[in-house]
């Protein structure tokens, strides 16, 4: 089965791709797994990238259409895949249905893990994290036995510079603006799959499975 996983962050995208490459036997690519292997394997698109990367630039469109076309083409994809983290925008989406064309290969679905902005705002903005041993809680979902210090070390928990309300608010607003009209795009093709993902996490795999077959 060959998918596409996508949501804002916060959705909780990255666990449910975890766990369903695992049970559909699939590989997970990810476009930060997909960069690191070109790049390690010295692969052409690999070097490409490194060049762009190590001038600190934005690794062009058609670099990055190039790496997941190589990675397509392995033979472990025959089984089907996830690819997770791209297309970030319609110009991507074009050009990947182009790559899937030209490989003989077809999108079964197109998930689409949806949540709420204030529940994505909540989840984003609670963090919190020690400042002495650097474990990781939330305000919400994984609490400290006492407000401000940590369980294990006592040390005290700050937010990240990252995670307050504005830097959160301009993540999601980059995401609405670049990526949500792919919703509309994969709609129109008929292979978009419309989850909650504002429920337990077990749940929202249920209901991906549901939709798949």
């Amino acid at each position: 089965m060959n998918l596409l996983i996508m949501g804002p962050p916060g959705a909780g995208k990255g666990t449910q791709a975890e766990v369903l490459v695992k049970e559909l036997k699939i590989p997970h690519i990810s476009t930060g797994d997909m960069f690191r292997a070109a790049i390690s394997e010295g692969t052409a698109m690999g070097k490409k990238a490194k060049e762009y990367m190590d001038q600190g630039r934005l690794v062009p469109d058609e670099v990055v259409v190039g790496m997941v076309k190589e990675r397509l083409g392995k033979p472990d994809t025959g089984v089907g895949f996830l690819l997770d983290g791209f297309p970030r925008t319609l110009p991507q989406a074009g050009a990947l249905d182009e790559t899937l064309a030209a490989l003989g290969i077809k999108l079964d679905a197109v998930i689409n893990v949806a949540v709420p902005r204030e529940r994505l705002m909540a989840r984003l903005t609670g963090r919190r994290v020690c400042r002495n041993c650097g474990a990781s809680y939330h305000v919400m979902f994984n609490p400290p036995q006492s407000e401000g210090i940590c369980n294990a070390c006592g040390g005290e928990l700050y937010q990240r510079s990252d995670d307050n309300e504005v830097s959160v608010g301009n993540r999601l607003d980059v995401y609405e603006a670049q990526t949500r009209p792919l919703i509309d795009y994969y709609q129109a093709q008929g292979v978009l799959k419309d989850i909650n993902g504002d429920q337990a996490i077990d749940r929202v795999l249920r209901d991906i499975l549901a939709s798949l077959f």
